[in-house]
This record gives C-alpha cells, sequence and structure tokens, in this order.
C-alpha cells in the first residue's frame, strides 16, 4: 500500500504564491508517474499537472506559465509551485500516483487534498 500525504496548502492573496508537497510512503516499489489534480465546489476533479518519473512534464492549459511541477525520485516527493495564484484556483488539491507497492503491482493512488483559497 503506498500513501500520499499533500501539505501546504492555505490562504493567500491573488498573486502571490503557494508551494505544495506530497509525499509517498508505505511499501513502495516504484513510482512512474505523479501528479496533482483540483477540485473546486460543485466542479469536477480537473487535472493540474502531471510528472513522469524521467521528469517529462504536462500542464492544464490554465496554468501554463504559473505553476511548476517537480520531483524527487529519491525522496518519492513530488512538488507544486503556484506563482502568480487567481481566485480561480481555490480548490482542493490533491496528490496522484501510478505506483506499483510489488514488482507485480501496479495501482493507482490518491493523497487526502490539501485546500487552497485564493482571495482578491
Amino acid at each position: 500500500q503506498v500513501h500520499l500525504v499533500e501539505s501546504g496548502g492555505c490562504l493567500v492573496q491573488a498573486g502571490g504564491s503557494l508551494r505544495l508537497s506530497c509525499a509517498a510512503s508505505g511499501s513502495i516499489f516504484d513510482i512512474t508517474a505523479m501528479g496533482w489534480y483540483r477540485q473546486a465546489p460543485g466542479n469536477q476533479r480537473e487535472l493540474v499537472a502531471t510528472i513522469s518519473k524521467r521528469f517529462s512534464t504536462n500542464y492544464a492549459d490554465f496554468v501554463k506559465g504559473r505553476f511548476t511541477i517537480s520531483r524527487d525520485n529519491a525522496k518519492n516527493t513530488v512538488i507544486l509551485q503556484m506563482n502568480s495564484l487567481k481566485p480561480e484556483d481555490t480548490a482542493v488539491y490533491y496528490c496522484n500516483a501510478d505506483a506499483r507497492a510489488t514488482v507485480e503491482s501496479r495501482d493507482n493512488y490518491w493523497g487526502q487534498g490539501t485546500q487552497v483559497t485564493v482571495y482578491s
């Protein structure tokens, strides 16, 4: 079993920055893709950014140029640096990982989420 724990969400003024962190722990054989998703009230969960094990990144159009995703494979962590935040970025941000707890298994895991609130 792989556990994901996010941190870094808080209340921030528009135009400000936040850094979200996600640490994976537990029985980890390998982690391939990691990413961040978000869900605002009344909306579906949506992709924010993903990063492969070899550091290939993918961003949603609405965060390109403002957010940067990175990871540390040795520490099993993924970071989301968020700059130029807007009120519409307000949401619960979830960490996601495709991981193998054993050589035979592969599953998709979610963290509990961390609240980001941007006020104008």
